[in-house]
């Protein structure tokens, strides 16, 4: 069923677990994370960024409505970064249910005014607002930020922000980053900082940048032939603990592009004159599921829709 974020992630913070939000940018990413949702029976966030609205426009969006409104667990479809005003209410215009405004770059005085310009219309036509406070490092489409210039939430200024803009759901700087780069070794979470923000607010919080960068996914993109450096994603306890105390909302891209990247590498390798996509998309399509179940039973989502 197609459902608002807002449905979807009250309860999750209530009943401390967490909701995986994927993005999607083809028909095969797109069941890997709803049908793999159904047979779990967990609620689901499948997530477009404006990229992959400029790729594959309203016919990719309806691909998830429809997934979406055959599907017996809650979804909701989500606009990822939305960069402005005028990309949130595209989005709505196109059906989503949820939508981002991404004014961190800005001053606070101005990220809570063009928050609160996007919650005031996206309320009024029944949609779910997410917005971000503090800035994460990493790259992911269009959103690039150097480690110098990010910075991790004020928990007294998320207060004033919520109050301020009314949006339903918070994305956090924490310590994790956008991309494969993650840092040498495992990355440092502030858990305390998310304890102090969850016990001063109400609302859903968010981890963006939370894919785990699987060892094992790595080593086979390398073996395929792929060149990554020191990938290196967020610890699968760090995410449980973080579920535990506010976060509801964790979102996952990266580990996506991996595995579907391996799975039609591994598929062209083991039979080059293979040319049928159903035979080259299909094992991409199967190990983003696995990657998919995995995290969520890391979050706990599993039999929670």
């Amino acid at each position: 069923m197609l459902v608002t974020g807002k449905d979807i992630l009250v309860p999750a913070r209530a009943g401390k677990y967490g909701v995986g939000a994927f993005n999607t940018n083809n028909m095969e990413i797109t069941q890997a994370i709803i049908h793999t949702a159904e047979r779990l029976r967990s609620p689901v966030i499948v997530q477009m960024s404006e990229g992959a609205i400029k790729y594959g426009g309203q016919d990719l969006a309806n691909i998830v409505k429809d997934l979406a409104t055959r599907a017996t667990v809650p979804v909701a479809l989500h606009l990822d970064h939305g960069s402005s005003y005028e990309s949130a209410l595209n989005a709505i215009k196109m059906g989503f249910t949820s939508v981002m405004i991404d004014a961190s770059h800005h001053a606070l005085e101005e990220n809570i005014r063009e928050t609160r310009r996007v919650t005031e219309a996206a309320h009024a036509m029944g949609i779910s607002v997410e917005a971000e406070l503090g800035r994460l490092g990493g790259i992911e489409e269009h959103v690039v930020v150097d480690e110098k210039d990010a910075f991790l939430t004020d928990p007294e200024e998320a207060v004033r922000f919520i109050e301020e803009t009314g949006t339903d759901y918070l994305a956090i700087a924490i310590g994790t980053s956008h991309g494969a780069y993650k840092g040498k070794g495992r990355p440092f979470i502030d858990h305390a900082r998310i304890e102090k923000i969850a016990s001063m607010t109400s609302i859903p919080l968010v981890a963006h940048g939370s894919s785990g960068v699987p060892t094992e996914i790595v080593e086979r993109f390398r073996a395929g032939g792929g060149v990554i450096g020191d990938a290196a994603g967020i610890a699968d306890e760090d995410l449980q603990r973080a579920t535990a105390h506010g976060i509801a909302k964790v979102n996952v891209d990266t580990d996506l592009r991996l595995a579907s990247t391996v799975g039609i590498r591994e598929a062209l390798n083991a039979n080059p004159k293979e040319f049928d996509p159903r035979k080259v998309f299909g094992p991409a399509r199967d190990l983003m599921s696995k990657i998919v179940e995995h995290k969520m039973g890391v979050l706990g989502s599993v039999g929670k829709a």
